[in-house]
C-alpha cells in the first residue's frame, strides 16, 4: 500500500466548524505528502470564505469543486447527488471522509458506488454534531437515528470530535458496530496572544447567526448586565446567517443600537482584538473551534457548558454557564467588574496546545484512514 493518499473531503456548507476543520485537516495532509481535494455546497459562505478558498487552491492537488446541494432532504436531492457523485467519481479518490450529516451521507453512499466498480474506496464519517443534536424522542429525531444506524453498515471508519460527541452517537443511534476514535480538532500556529485595542468594547460573539448558537441569548444578556454594571455593555457581533435580520430586529427593538455593532465574517484573531471579553452562547456544539482560538489567543470568554466545551475548559469551570440569557448577565458582570481575576480562570496554555495541536490531530486521523483501507 502507497504511504500517499488520493484523499477527498466531502461536506455541505463551507462556514463555522466543519470549515474550518477541514481546512486545518487538509494543510497538514498536503504537508504530509498526500493529494487532497474538497467537494462542498455552492450556494453557502460569503467573501469571507472565497478568500479562504482562494488561498488553499494552489495546494490542492484534487482540487475545489463547489455543486449546489441542499441542506434538507427534497427533490432537488437526486440532481444535486448526481452532479456531486460525477464529481467525486473523476477525482479517484482512496479515502472518502464526510463530515457532517450531509457530507457523511454522500461520502458512505458514492464510496460505495465506486466500490462496486473499482479497487477499495476507505468511507469515514466525522458527524460533527450534525443530526446528533436532534431530540431522539421527535418523529425525525427517529428518522434520522435509524438512517445513521442503517448507514453503518457503509462505514469503514467513525471519527468523533469529542467524548460529548461520541456518547451522544452511542446514545441515540447505537453502539457502532465499526471502528471508532476521538479526535479533538486542533490548532496549528495560533498559540499567541491577541492584544486588544485602545477603546475595545466589552464583550465579542463571533459565529453563525443562527439560534443554536444563541446570538438570542448574547443580545438579551446585554440588556441585563448593563443593568447589574449601571452603564450600557459594549458588543460587537461577528458572523452571518439567515436569521441575521432577526437580531438586528432584536437589538433595535431593546434599545441596544447605539452599543452595538454588527460586522460581517472575519478572522477570528482579528476578531479578538475588538473586545475584552468573548462569548460563546451556543445551545448545542459538538466541539467548537472558536472556544479553542479563543483561549490560545489568550483571550478570557465565558461559554455554555453544552456538547464537548467542558472537555476544553474541565468540567466545573466557573467559566461555564447554560445557556440562559440571566446567567450569562450575571457571569458577564462579574467578568467585567474585573477582568484581571477572571483571566485567571482561564484553562493553562501549554496544556491547550497538547491536547488540541493540529498535528496530533492530523496523524491521529491518518490513522484511521489507513486502517480503514484494511478493512
Amino acid at each position: 500500500m502507497a504511504d500517499t493518499l488520493r484523499i477527498v473531503h466531502c461536506f455541505r456548507s463551507p462556514v463555522g466548524g466543519i470549515f474550518r476543520h477541514v481546512r486545518d485537516l487538509t494543510e497538514a495532509q498536503v504537508a504530509a505528502g498526500h493529494a487532497v481535494g474538497i467537494v462542498c455546497d455552492s450556494t453557502t459562505g460569503g467573501d469571507f470564505e472565497e478568500h479562504l478558498f482562494e488561498q488553499m487552491k494552489g495546494k490542492m492537488a484534487l482540487g475545489i469543486h463547489r455543486t449546489p446541494m441542499q441542506r434538507h432532504v427534497g427533490p432537488g436531492d437526486l440532481a444535486s447527488a448526481w452532479r456531486t457523485f460525477g464529481l467525486i467519481k473523476g477525482l479517484r479518490p482512496d479515502v472518502l471522509h464526510g463530515h457532517g450529516a450531509k457530507g457523511g451521507a454522500y461520502a458512505r453512499l458514492f464510496g460505495s458506488l465506486l466500490r462496486v466498480s473499482r479497487s477499495r474506496v476507505a468511507r469515514l464519517y466525522s458527524p460533527h454534531g450534525g443530526s446528533l443534536h436532534y431530540d431522539e424522542t421527535t418523529a425525525t429525531g427517529k428518522l434520522f437515528f435509524a438512517l445513521e444506524r442503517f448507514m453503518a453498515r457503509f462505514t469503514d471508519y467513525l471519527l468523533f470530535v469529542s467524548d460529548y460527541e461520541r456518547q451522544t452517537y452511542h446514545r441515540k443511534v447505537g453502539e457502532p458496530p465499526i471502528p471508532n476514535n476521538l479526535v479533538y480538532n486542533g490548532l496549528s500556529a495560533e498559540f499567541e496572544p491577541v492584544r486588544t485595542e485602545q477603546n475595545a468594547a466589552d464583550v465579542l460573539y463571533i459565529g453563525m447567526m443562527r439560534d443554536l448558537k444563541g446570538p438570542d441569548i448574547f443580545i438579551d444578556a446585554l440588556v441585563l448586565a448593563g443593568t447589574r454594571l449601571g452603564r450600557p455593555v459594549k458588543a460587537v457581533m461577528v458572523g452571518d446567517g439567515d436569521d441575521l435580520p432577526r437580531y438586528h430586529a432584536q437589538v433595535k427593538r431593546l434599545g441596544l443600537e447605539g452599543h452595538t455593532r454588527f460586522l460581517p465574517p472575519m478572522p477570528a484573531r482579528k476578531a479578538f482584538a475588538l473586545a475584552e471579553l468573548v462569548i460563546v452562547p451556543s445551545r448545542a456544539e459538538a466541539m467548537p473551534y472558536i472556544v479553542l482560538e479563543t483561549l490560545a489567543a489568550g483571550k478570557s470568554m465565558i461559554a455554555t457548558a453544552v456538547g464537548g466545551i467542558p472537555e476544553i475548559f474541565g468540567t466545573g469551570s466557573p467559566a461555564l454557564i447554560r445557556p440562559d440569557p440571566r446567567e450569562l448577565s450575571n457571569k458577564m458582570s462579574a467578568a467585567l467588574a474585573d477582568l484581571n481575576a477572571y483571566g485567571s480562570l482561564m484553562p493553562d496554555s501549554a496544556d491547550l496546545k497538547t491536547r488540541f495541536g493540529a498535528d496530533v490531530m492530523a496523524a491521529a486521523i491518518e490513522t484511521a484512514y489507513f486502517a480503514a483501507l484494511k478493512r
